[in-house]
């Protein structure tokens, strides 16, 4: 899992990336993909 400042790019690589906020964290998850997953905060 990368840690990123910015999800921006994290959100557009793959079109099956979601955006999910837990714990006051932002996430990017991949169910296709999994090496795609970022995480911010």
């Amino acid at each position: 899992m990368k840690i990123r400042n910015s999800l921006k790019t994290a959100k557009t690589r793959d079109k099956n990336c979601v955006v999910v906020r837990r714990r006051g964290r932002l996430y990017v998850l991949n169910k296709k993909n999994p090496r795609l997953k970022a995480r911010q905060g």
